[in-house]
Order: structure tokens, then sequence, then C-alpha cells
């Protein structure tokens, strides 16, 4: 991946992608949908008491006699004050989550290889989360990335970003200056630079959720990186990102429709409900999609998850003004995005294959609404209502 350059464009071109393999230090099936269970209520309580993590269940808090699991407190950029999953060795705390498949966060200490693991000495992480202490991006990467393991767990499943239960590594600061995020199967971690302008982490909670969703990806349909296969991937990425946010019900990153809200001063790379706003998107599919770069040509897919969730036309959402077009003029009520997430998760992980476009991915998803509600269902109808609206027929 080559370096952006500061151009907004650019940067909407190439943020948020998956790595070719990159110099990095190696680490070392899909789930079908869970029953169905309402997740707005978030994750926070979960990462704090270690509900079904094995972390605060009695396995070592860092106070006591020996090492083991323990609950940490973190101060980060973007999400405020967080819990944490650390390990405690005896005489340290570790950004290291046992609870959550050993998940690491590293310091890549500006460098493009390697990293240095993050520790402290009271579990009080991150000073005041600001970029001056070097932690606190850590903070942010290692926040986000259990809660990305526990949507996926706890809504959809799956055990891991691979569904082995294995942890992600992730390294903060990594590059200089790189104003870039991306995931690297061939080490199983995901890589976050700094904002050049800011000096903030892009380990927001979107952009983690974007980042390990690839990994998700990978391990599943394995779209293609161009092409309206590559267009889908991108728009996977985007869906489950931001269904992750919102499941993280946090009072300081409040879940929207946007990407990147956050990472820079100058507004979200990307939006679900009305995609060319970002002014390189599309809305609506059209024969020349797959000629476009990858981002332009995830709008569509972007744009169905959200009139599938949403509906179509003017509303607020977390006191966020959303206004919702469709190409054909159809007034569209959306199924709520609990029920969007599960049949847009089943039909990537179960019929979407890596060389799968856009009339695929209608025919995958269809068939994954039918699995879950029935062919005569009502979801099974707005779903091709969706499409159908974004000009995908």
């Amino acid at each position: 991946m080559t370096h952006p350059t500061s151009s907004r464009r650019t940067r909407l071109a190439v943020l948020l992608g998956t790595a070719a393999a990159l110099t990095a230090t190696a680490v070392t099936a899909p789930a079908t949908a869970a029953a169905e269970t309402p997740y707005a209520a978030g994750t926070a309580a979960a990462i704090a008491a270690g509900t079904g993590t094995g972390i605060g269940a009695g396995v070592g808090t860092g106070i006591g006699p020996g090492p083991g699991a323990a609950a940490g407190t973190g101060h980060s950029q973007h999400a405020g004050t967080v819990p944490l999953g650390t390990y405690f060795t005896g005489s340290a705390y570790q950004l290291r989550d046992p609870g959550r498949g050993n998940q690491r966060t590293l310091d890549a200490m500006n460098q493009t290889g390697g990293g240095t693991l993050f520790t402290d000495p009271d579990n009080d992480w991150g000073g005041t989360g600001t970029p001056a202490n070097r932690q606190s991006a850590g903070v942010d990467a290692h926040y986000a990335t259990a809660v990305t393991w526990d949507f996926y767990k706890g809504v959809l499943g799956r055990n891991g970003i691979r569904g082995d239960g294995t942890g992600v590594t992730s390294r903060v600061h990594y590059g200089s200056n790189y104003p870039n995020a991306f995931f690297d199967p061939s080490c199983f971690c995901a890589n976050y630079g700094d904002d050049p302008v800011t000096g903030k982490t892009l380990a927001t909670l979107d952009i983690v959720g974007h980042e390990l969703t690839h990994g998700v990806i990978a391990s599943t349909a394995g779209l293609g990186s161009a092409g309206e296969p590559g267009g889908l991937g991108e728009g996977s990425a985007d869906i489950l990102g931001t269904a992750i946010e919102f499941f993280a019900d946090n009072t300081t990153d409040v879940g929207d429709y946007f990407i990147g809200e956050r990472a820079f001063a100058d507004g979200p790379l990307r939006r679900m409900d009305h995609p060319s706003l970002d002014g390189h998107s599309r809305d609506y599919w059209s024969r020349d999609i797959g000629t476009l770069d990858a981002y332009a040509a995830s709008g569509p897919a972007r744009h169905f998850f959200y009139l599938l969730a949403e509906g179509s036309g003017p509303k607020e959402i977390n006191k966020i003004a959303y206004d919702s077009p469709t190409y054909d003029g159809s007034k569209l009520l959306g199924i709520g995005q609990d029920k969007a997430v599960r049949i847009w998760y089943r039909a990537l992980t179960t019929y979407m294959t890596s060389t799968t476009n856009y009339a695929r991915a209608r025919t995958a998803t269809l068939t994954a609404a039918a699995d879950l509600y029935g062919p005569a269902s009502a979801e099974y109808g707005r779903v091709a209502a969706a499409w159908t609206a974004v000009n995908v027929r």
C-alpha cells in the first residue's frame, strides 16, 4: 500500500482497506446467525465484568498473589474512559486480553514492522486521553477490538475474527504521520496510523470494526479487492463496522451511519444514507460500477444496508439528521439494524464468494432472509425492495 497524500479525495480512495502482505512480525468456517437478541444495550458492562469472557470471574485481578486476567481502565482519544481486558504478569500489566483469544496491542514505535507490547504499572492507561500519551492510542485500539470480539461472538455467534478463537494483534502509531489503517492477513494484525494534522489515532470504533471485518471476509467469502467484488468487500466492512459502533453504545462515540467521522478534522470519509455526499461514492448501481475504485463502488452496498435497516426519507437517529433517497423514488420502511445485520452477515459468510457481484449479492441476501425469516416474510420483501431502490434488480 502506498502512503496517501494529504488530499481528502486520495484518503477517500485508499483509507480503511486491506493491505497486501507487508513486513510484519508474525503472530501466532463461518458461524451461522445466533438466536435473535437485540444488541442495542452495548458491551461496556460485559468488558468491565467479563461476562462470557473469563475476565472478572476470579481469574486474577492483578491484586493478589499471582498472574492472571485483569480488568483495567483506559483513557482513550475517541471513546472516553473505557474498560479494558488486561493481563497481570505478577509485576506489571499488559494490554493482552486472555478472555478474547489473547488479543494484544502493541506500540509500533512509528515503524512499519514489529512493535512493543504496551505495559503499565497500575492498570490505569492513557493519561488524560490525548495524543501526548502514547498509551492512549493503544487504549482506543484495545477497547474497540474487544467490542468487535464481543459483537461477533455475542450477536453473531462467531468465535473471533477467523472463527477459531484466536485474538488479533493490533499495532498503533504505525509509520510516521501515516493517515491510514489496514488489516494484514499475513500476520493476522491490524495497523493504525496517526492523523498528521491532529496527531490522533485512526483506531476509532468504526474503523477498527471495519478493519477486523476484512479479516472475517478473508476467512469466509474471500471477496476480491477490485471490481464489484471489491466494492462489496469494502461495503461489507463499512456495514459491519457501523454495526459495531452502534453495538458499543458508547456515549462519547455515539453510533451513526458515517465512517471515520472522528478520525479527521474535515468530517466523515464515507456515509451510508446518501453515499455520494462524500464527493466520491455512487448511490446506485450502474453498468460501470466495476470500473471504479472499491470505495466508490461500495456506495450501493452501504446505501442498500441503510435503506434496509432504517428506510428512506428524512429521519433523526441519535440526534443526527439523515435523508436517504431511492433510485426509483420509492418510499421504504426499514426492518431495523439488528435484522439487517444478521441478513448481511449470513449472506456474506454462507453465500458470497470471491467473485460475487451486485446481482449475486442480491440473491445471497434474499436467500439469507429466507433462511432467517422465511421466503414469505416482510423481511424478505424489504430486502428485495431495498436492492431495487439502489438499482440492483
